[in-house]
Protein backbone atom coordinates (compact mmCIF):
# COMPACT_ATOMS: atom_id res chain seq x y z
CA UNK A 1 0.00 0.00 0.00
CA UNK A 2 1.19 3.50 -1.50
CA UNK A 3 1.66 5.76 1.76
CA UNK A 4 -0.36 9.10 2.01
CA UNK A 5 1.45 12.32 1.17
CA UNK A 6 0.17 15.60 3.19
CA UNK A 7 0.48 19.52 1.99
CA UNK A 8 0.43 21.35 4.70
CA UNK A 9 0.04 25.22 3.52
CA UNK A 10 1.33 27.90 5.13
CA UNK A 11 1.76 30.68 3.00
CA UNK A 12 -0.01 32.85 4.70
CA UNK A 13 0.66 36.48 6.11
CA UNK A 14 -2.05 36.42 8.48
CA UNK A 15 -2.64 40.06 8.87
CA UNK A 16 -4.90 39.85 12.08
CA UNK A 17 -2.00 38.29 14.23
CA UNK A 18 0.00 41.88 14.02
CA UNK A 19 3.08 40.07 13.88
CA UNK A 20 6.21 39.95 11.99
CA UNK A 21 6.48 36.18 12.85
CA UNK A 22 4.59 33.92 10.81
CA UNK A 23 1.72 32.71 11.94
CA UNK A 24 2.58 28.97 11.73
CA UNK A 25 5.82 29.69 13.79
CA UNK A 26 4.02 30.85 16.57
CA UNK A 27 4.54 29.14 19.96
CA UNK A 28 2.02 27.18 21.14
CA UNK A 29 3.30 25.08 24.89
CA UNK A 30 6.64 25.41 23.44
CA UNK A 31 5.93 23.94 19.98
CA UNK A 32 5.60 25.78 16.80
CA UNK A 33 2.13 25.59 15.96
CA UNK A 34 2.43 23.44 12.35
CA UNK A 35 4.54 21.15 14.06
CA UNK A 36 1.07 20.15 15.73
CA UNK A 37 -0.19 19.51 12.19
CA UNK A 38 2.50 17.58 11.10
CA UNK A 39 2.76 15.33 13.81
CA UNK A 40 -1.50 14.53 13.27
CA UNK A 41 -0.26 13.41 9.76
CA UNK A 42 2.43 11.71 10.73
CA UNK A 43 -0.04 9.74 13.29
CA UNK A 44 -2.31 9.02 10.34
CA UNK A 45 0.63 7.37 8.16
CA UNK A 46 1.77 10.43 6.05
CA UNK A 47 5.70 9.96 5.03
CA UNK A 48 6.20 12.56 3.19
CA UNK A 49 5.32 16.53 4.34
CA UNK A 50 4.76 19.09 1.93
CA UNK A 51 4.47 22.46 3.28
CA UNK A 52 3.70 25.26 1.24
CA UNK A 53 5.54 28.52 2.37
CA UNK A 54 5.23 31.95 1.27
CA UNK A 55 5.47 35.13 3.48
CA UNK A 56 8.56 34.54 5.06
CA UNK A 57 9.35 31.88 3.16
CA UNK A 58 12.91 31.70 4.25
CA UNK A 59 12.23 32.10 7.92
CA UNK A 60 9.49 29.25 7.90
CA UNK A 61 11.73 26.91 5.76
CA UNK A 62 14.40 27.27 8.59
CA UNK A 63 12.71 26.74 10.90
CA UNK A 64 11.42 23.34 9.91
CA UNK A 65 14.43 21.89 7.75
CA UNK A 66 15.54 19.73 10.69
CA UNK A 67 12.64 17.56 9.47
CA UNK A 68 13.94 15.08 7.73
CA UNK A 69 10.12 13.92 6.14
CA UNK A 70 9.51 17.74 5.09
CA UNK A 71 10.17 19.30 1.48
CA UNK A 72 8.83 22.88 0.62
CA UNK A 73 7.13 24.23 -2.05
CA UNK A 74 6.85 28.21 -2.39
CA UNK A 75 3.81 29.91 -3.39
CA UNK A 76 5.45 33.68 -4.68
CA UNK A 77 1.98 35.23 -5.08
CA UNK A 78 -1.13 33.81 -3.10
CA UNK A 79 -3.63 33.16 -5.19
CA UNK A 80 -6.21 31.10 -3.24
CA UNK A 81 -5.75 28.01 -1.24
CA UNK A 82 -5.95 26.21 -5.01
CA UNK A 83 -3.00 27.78 -6.45
CA UNK A 84 -1.57 26.81 -3.02
CA UNK A 85 -1.79 23.30 -3.85
CA UNK A 86 -0.81 23.97 -7.55
CA UNK A 87 2.67 24.51 -5.84
CA UNK A 88 3.29 21.13 -4.85
CA UNK A 89 2.51 19.47 -7.93
CA UNK A 90 6.05 19.06 -8.93
CA UNK A 91 6.29 16.50 -5.68
CA UNK A 92 2.77 15.20 -6.27
CA UNK A 93 4.11 14.06 -9.92
CA UNK A 94 3.57 10.63 -9.85
CA UNK A 95 2.15 9.58 -6.20
CA UNK A 96 -0.54 7.34 -6.83
CA UNK A 97 -1.78 7.12 -3.46
CA UNK A 98 -4.02 9.50 -0.91
CA UNK A 99 -2.69 13.04 -0.60
CA UNK A 100 -4.08 15.07 2.69
CA UNK A 101 -4.79 18.71 2.63
CA UNK A 102 -4.36 20.46 5.68
CA UNK A 103 -4.14 23.72 7.18
CA UNK A 104 -0.85 24.82 8.85
CA UNK A 105 -2.65 27.07 11.69
CA UNK A 106 -4.81 23.82 13.29
CA UNK A 107 -2.93 22.45 15.70
CA UNK A 108 -5.92 20.85 17.47
CA UNK A 109 -6.05 18.22 14.40
CA UNK A 110 -5.80 14.50 15.83
CA UNK A 111 -4.13 12.00 13.75
CA UNK A 112 -6.91 9.42 14.94
CA UNK A 113 -9.05 11.78 12.91
CA UNK A 114 -6.82 11.97 9.75
CA UNK A 115 -6.67 8.37 9.47
CA UNK A 116 -10.80 7.82 9.62
CA UNK A 117 -10.78 10.65 6.93
CA UNK A 118 -8.32 8.39 4.55
CA UNK A 119 -9.66 5.28 5.68
CA UNK A 120 -12.89 6.61 4.16
CA UNK A 121 -11.52 8.11 1.11
CA UNK A 122 -9.78 4.39 0.73
CA UNK A 123 -13.08 2.21 1.33
CA UNK A 124 -15.23 4.17 -0.30
CA UNK A 125 -13.02 4.97 -3.19
CA UNK A 126 -13.33 8.19 -3.44
CA UNK A 127 -11.77 10.94 -5.79
CA UNK A 128 -12.18 13.30 -2.63
CA UNK A 129 -13.48 13.29 0.46
CA UNK A 130 -14.23 16.33 2.81
CA UNK A 131 -13.29 16.45 6.57
CA UNK A 132 -16.52 17.84 8.83
CA UNK A 133 -17.32 18.51 11.88
CA UNK A 134 -21.00 18.82 13.62
CA UNK A 135 -21.53 22.01 15.50
CA UNK A 136 -24.59 24.44 16.60
CA UNK A 137 -21.97 27.44 16.86
CA UNK A 138 -22.36 27.07 12.43
CA UNK A 139 -22.34 30.87 12.69
CA UNK A 140 -20.39 32.02 9.50
CA UNK A 141 -18.95 28.14 8.54
CA UNK A 142 -19.38 26.46 5.24
CA UNK A 143 -22.53 24.02 5.27
CA UNK A 144 -22.26 20.57 3.95
CA UNK A 145 -26.02 19.77 2.32
CA UNK A 146 -26.69 16.07 1.47
CA UNK A 147 -29.22 14.72 -0.71
CA UNK A 148 -32.24 12.86 0.63
CA UNK A 149 -29.90 9.54 0.90
CA UNK A 150 -27.52 10.75 2.96
CA UNK A 151 -25.07 11.69 0.06
CA UNK A 152 -22.99 14.84 -0.09
CA UNK A 153 -24.08 16.82 -2.99
CA UNK A 154 -21.75 20.40 -2.03
CA UNK A 155 -20.01 22.91 0.39
CA UNK A 156 -22.45 26.20 0.66
CA UNK A 157 -20.42 29.20 2.31
CA UNK A 158 -22.64 30.90 5.14
CA UNK A 159 -23.41 33.86 3.22
CA UNK A 160 -24.72 32.05 0.12
CA UNK A 161 -26.96 29.66 2.40
CA UNK A 162 -30.70 29.70 2.58
CA UNK A 163 -32.96 30.22 5.47
CA UNK A 164 -32.76 26.36 5.61
CA UNK A 165 -29.45 25.36 4.68
CA UNK A 166 -28.09 28.28 7.79
CA UNK A 167 -29.62 25.25 9.70
CA UNK A 168 -27.59 22.28 8.73
CA UNK A 169 -24.69 22.21 11.53
CA UNK A 170 -22.35 20.05 9.76
CA UNK A 171 -19.44 22.08 8.44
CA UNK A 172 -16.37 21.61 6.49
CA UNK A 173 -13.27 22.01 8.31
CA UNK A 174 -10.85 22.49 5.31
CA UNK A 175 -9.52 18.90 5.63
CA UNK A 176 -9.36 17.11 3.09
CA UNK A 177 -8.03 13.26 1.58
CA UNK A 178 -7.92 13.16 -2.56
CA UNK A 179 -6.52 10.76 -4.72
CA UNK A 180 -3.05 11.91 -5.58
CA UNK A 181 -3.69 11.72 -9.63
CA UNK A 182 -7.19 13.07 -9.56
CA UNK A 183 -6.30 16.09 -7.03
CA UNK A 184 -3.69 17.36 -10.15
CA UNK A 185 -6.55 16.84 -12.88
CA UNK A 186 -8.82 18.86 -11.10
CA UNK A 187 -6.24 21.40 -9.69
CA UNK A 188 -5.78 21.84 -13.45
CA UNK A 189 -8.90 22.56 -14.89
CA UNK A 190 -8.89 25.39 -11.51
CA UNK A 191 -10.84 29.32 -13.04
CA UNK A 192 -10.23 32.37 -11.34
CA UNK A 193 -14.33 33.10 -11.13
CA UNK A 194 -15.07 34.91 -8.32
CA UNK A 195 -14.84 38.59 -6.57
CA UNK A 196 -11.26 37.58 -5.52
CA UNK A 197 -9.90 36.32 -8.90
CA UNK A 198 -8.57 33.35 -6.86
CA UNK A 199 -8.24 29.56 -7.24
CA UNK A 200 -10.19 27.95 -4.58
CA UNK A 201 -9.69 24.55 -3.56
CA UNK A 202 -13.32 24.28 -2.81
CA UNK A 203 -13.81 24.05 -6.55
CA UNK A 204 -11.74 20.48 -7.01
CA UNK A 205 -14.41 18.26 -5.66
CA UNK A 206 -17.19 19.94 -8.02
CA UNK A 207 -15.11 19.42 -11.01
CA UNK A 208 -14.67 15.87 -9.88
CA UNK A 209 -18.37 15.20 -9.30
CA UNK A 210 -18.91 16.52 -12.94
CA UNK A 211 -16.65 14.07 -14.12
CA UNK A 212 -18.71 11.43 -12.49
CA UNK A 213 -16.04 11.26 -9.73
CA UNK A 214 -17.07 9.87 -6.34
CA UNK A 215 -16.42 12.83 -3.63
CA UNK A 216 -17.77 11.96 0.23
CA UNK A 217 -17.74 13.88 3.43
CA UNK A 218 -16.89 11.96 6.66
CA UNK A 219 -17.66 13.71 9.70
CA UNK A 220 -14.87 12.38 11.33
CA UNK A 221 -13.74 15.84 13.21
CA UNK A 222 -14.65 17.40 16.22
CA UNK A 223 -15.16 21.11 16.15
CA UNK A 224 -11.86 21.75 18.27
CA UNK A 225 -9.82 20.10 15.89
CA UNK A 226 -11.08 22.85 12.85
CA UNK A 227 -10.13 25.90 14.70
CA UNK A 228 -8.20 27.88 13.20
CA UNK A 229 -5.71 30.69 14.60
CA UNK A 230 -6.07 33.75 12.88
CA UNK A 231 -5.26 36.43 15.49
CA UNK A 232 -4.20 36.16 18.81
CA UNK A 233 -7.42 35.63 21.41
CA UNK A 234 -7.36 32.09 19.21
CA UNK A 235 -3.93 31.22 19.68
CA UNK A 236 -4.89 31.60 23.36
CA UNK A 237 -7.92 29.31 23.13
CA UNK A 238 -5.67 26.44 21.01
CA UNK A 239 -2.77 27.06 24.01
CA UNK A 240 -5.95 26.27 26.39
CA UNK A 241 -7.04 23.29 24.75
CA UNK A 242 -3.28 21.67 24.69
CA UNK A 243 -2.31 22.56 27.78
CA UNK A 244 -5.32 20.61 29.15
CA UNK A 245 -4.06 17.70 27.16
CA UNK A 246 -0.79 18.18 28.91
CA UNK A 247 -1.60 18.04 31.88
CA UNK A 248 -4.12 15.35 31.68
CA UNK A 249 -1.66 13.26 30.19
CA UNK A 250 0.56 13.58 32.78
CA UNK A 251 -1.77 12.88 35.50
CA UNK A 252 -3.22 9.71 34.21
CA UNK A 253 0.74 8.62 34.07
CA UNK A 254 1.24 9.59 37.99
CA UNK A 255 2.17 13.06 38.32
CA UNK A 256 -0.10 15.05 40.65
CA UNK A 257 -0.31 18.63 39.52
CA UNK A 258 -2.27 20.24 42.39
CA UNK A 259 -3.49 23.30 40.74
CA UNK A 260 -3.81 22.50 36.87
CA UNK A 261 -5.05 26.34 36.23
CA UNK A 262 -2.37 27.69 37.88
CA UNK A 263 -0.07 25.65 35.95
CA UNK A 264 1.71 25.48 32.86
CA UNK A 265 4.11 22.84 31.14
CA UNK A 266 5.09 22.60 27.70
CA UNK A 267 5.06 19.57 25.26
CA UNK A 268 8.53 18.65 25.90
CA UNK A 269 8.55 18.66 29.57
CA UNK A 270 8.55 14.43 30.77
CA UNK A 271 7.81 14.17 34.51
CA UNK A 272 8.33 11.26 36.30
CA UNK A 273 5.67 9.03 39.18
CA UNK A 274 4.75 10.54 42.19
CA UNK A 275 6.09 13.72 41.59
CA UNK A 276 4.10 16.54 42.66
CA UNK A 277 3.40 20.13 40.81
CA UNK A 278 2.73 22.57 43.00
CA UNK A 279 0.72 26.35 42.14
CA UNK A 280 2.79 28.75 40.19
CA UNK A 281 5.11 26.29 38.34
CA UNK A 282 5.74 26.82 34.85
CA UNK A 283 7.92 24.14 32.88
CA UNK A 284 8.90 25.83 29.87
CA UNK A 285 11.34 24.15 27.25
CA UNK A 286 13.22 20.17 27.63
CA UNK A 287 12.53 19.99 30.94
CA UNK A 288 12.64 16.30 32.31
CA UNK A 289 11.99 15.75 35.65
CA UNK A 290 12.59 12.77 37.46
CA UNK A 291 10.43 10.65 40.51
CA UNK A 292 9.02 11.35 43.48
CA UNK A 293 10.27 15.15 42.97
CA UNK A 294 8.20 18.30 44.92
CA UNK A 295 8.04 21.22 42.25
CA UNK A 296 6.95 24.52 43.74
CA UNK A 297 4.89 26.93 44.83
CA UNK A 298 6.24 29.40 42.61
CA UNK A 299 9.16 27.67 40.26
CA UNK A 300 9.81 28.62 36.49
CA UNK A 301 12.46 25.83 34.93
CA UNK A 302 13.55 26.41 31.74
CA UNK A 303 15.13 23.88 29.66
CA UNK A 304 17.21 22.37 28.89
CA UNK A 305 17.52 20.75 32.20
CA UNK A 306 17.36 17.10 34.20
CA UNK A 307 16.04 17.37 37.58
CA UNK A 308 16.99 14.12 39.38
CA UNK A 309 14.55 11.69 41.20
CA UNK A 310 14.05 12.84 44.33
CA UNK A 311 15.00 16.66 44.28
CA UNK A 312 12.73 19.64 45.90
CA UNK A 313 12.46 22.68 44.65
Amino acid sequence: MIAPVAVILAAGKSTRMKSETPKVLHLVCGRLMIEYVMDAAREAGVQKIIVIVGHKADMVKDALSHHEDVVFAEQVEQNGTGHAVMMAEAELEGHDGSVLILAGDTPLLQGTSLKALLDDQSSQNAACVIGTADTANNEGLGRVVRDSNGDFTCIVEHKDATEEQRKITEINTGCYAFNGPLLLSSLRQLKPNNVQSEYYLTDCPRILMDEGHKVAASCSLTIQEAIGVNNRIQLAEVQGHIQHRIQTQLMLSGVTIVSPPQTSIDADVTIGNDTVIKPGTVLEGKVTIGANCIVGPNVHVVGPKTIPDGTTL
